[in-house]
């Protein structure tokens, strides 16, 4: 979008007007967290971190769970990078505070233009 410029005094002279375009903003890149599947981690536990890293509720949580144990994977939710990164980082450490191999993954989002 284009917006005329005017500097103090220029209602007197036109010509002095300029024409300046506004920048424009791109929406930051939005990433996919997908839970992964694995042979150990119990269905409560993964419940457990989807209720509280992703603020699923119980319906929620449970229906991706089951998406999880039942494809492979489950997707958790789409975050900018650097917020998707960190509740990968948190889902890790909480599970590796309880010995479980649970594990995320991250993918690009496609593009919503």
């Amino acid at each position: 979008m284009m917006k005329w410029e005017y500097k103090p005094g220029d209602w007197q002279q036109e010509e002095s007007a300029t024409c300046v375009a506004e920048p424009q903003c791109k929406m930051p890149r939005r990433f996919i967290v997908y839970l992964l599947n694995d042979d150990f981690t119990p269905m409560h536990f993964v419940v457990d971190a989807l209720e509280k890293f992703f603020n699923k509720n119980h319906e929620q949580a449970v229906a991706i769970m089951l998406n999880v144990h039942n494809t492979g994977k489950g997707k958790c939710g789409v975050y900018p990078h650097g917020l998707a990164e960190t509740k990968i980082a948190q889902v890790h450490q909480y599970a590796a505070e309880y010995q479980y191999p649970l594990k995320c993954r991250l993918e690009q989002a496609p593009d919503e233009n």
